[in-house]
Formats: C-alpha cells, sequence, structure tokens
C-alpha cells in the first residue's frame, strides 16, 4: 500500500506543476480550457515574459510534469509484478492513484485555488481574474470528474490487465 500512496503524490505532485508551468510561466489561455467560463473570459490569450526564458522554464515544467505523470502509473505497474499482483491487486492499486489525484484535484485546485483564491494562485499570475473567482464555482465541473472518476476506473482494469499479461 505504500508504493500505491507514494505514486499517487507523485501522480499529485505532477499536477501540479502541470499547473503550475501552465499558469504561472507558459502563460497561454490554451491552458485555461477547462477553468469556468468567467475565468476563460477574464484571461487574456497570452502574457509576455517577465523575465527571459519564463515561457522555455514553463514547458521544461510541463515536460517533467508529465514524466512525472507517465512515471507513477510504471513504477507502481513493475512493483506489483515484482510482487506477483493479481488482477485486483492491480485495478485497486491504479484507481486509488488515480482516486487520489482526482480528490486533490477538486480539493486543492477546484475549492482551494478556484473557489477560495487560496494563496491568492490565480490572481497572482493574472491579477484580472480576482474578480471572478469565488465559492459559486465550485462544482461547475462536476459532470467532468464524474466521466473522469468512471473512466479512471475502466482504465485502472485495462491497465491491470496489461500489467498480467506482462508478468505472463
Amino acid at each position: 500500500m505504500l508504493i500505491t500512496v507514494l505514486c499517487g503524490l507523485l501522480m499529485m505532485a505532477g499536477l501540479f506543476l502541470m499547473l503550475l508551468s501552465g499558469v504561472g510561466f507558459i502563460q497561454d489561455k490554451r491552458f485555461f480550457g477547462s477553468a469556468p467560463k468567467e475565468v476563460r473570459d477574464a484571461v487574456p490569450e497570452s502574457k509576455p515574459e517577465r523575465f527571459k526564458g519564463q515561457h522555455t522554464a514553463g514547458w521544461i515544467m510541463a515536460a517533467v510534469s508529465v514524466l512525472m505523470l507517465v512515471a507513477a502509473p510504471i513504477l507502481g505497474a513493475a512493483d506489483g509484478i515484482q510482487n506477483g499482483f493479481g488482477f485486483m491487486d492491480f485495478f485497486i492499486r491504479f484507481n486509488v492513484m488515480w482516486l487520489m489525484m482526482k480528490a486533490f484535484d477538486i480539493i486543492f485546485f477546484d475549492w482551494v485555488l478556484l473557489c477560495n483564491a487560496g494563496f491568492n494562485f490565480f490572481p497572482h499570475f493574472y491579477p484580472e481574474t480576482k474578480a471572478v473567482l469565488g465559492h459559486h464555482l465550485f462544482g461547475y465541473n462536476r459532470k467532468t470528474h464524474a466521466a473522469h472518476i468512471i473512466g479512471g476506473a475502466a482504465v485502472s482494469a485495462v491497465l491491470g490487465w496489461i500489467c498480467l499479461l506482462i508478468a505472463g
């Protein structure tokens, strides 16, 4: 279970790094595709670099975040194969990792950063958003989250099956 939690934490860190790289460094409106309409409307198309190499640093951070998000299930799979996991063991591991990341997304990104302007995150990089952030935004994407949770269970099952095939 420790490996499962560590891999889930790695995915959560990768997701946060992705948000930080897109919002704080790359600063392109395309990274706000999943944000509420009010926030998307308040954000400019792009912003000039605050320092030389800012956008490049952001793209490097984004690449590292993708590696973290991919590495976590690979590490979980390798450990499970080494320890003789069965299908349900793999399914539970991958599903727990996914649900940890989704809970982090809902609680930290949506509730703390978006709805409570926690840490002044979005307004720090985009002062234009301060007026539109608030509690009224919570749950704006509940259908998307529900679809992700259901889809995550399906992906967890497929990954478990693939791991069994690899284990032979």
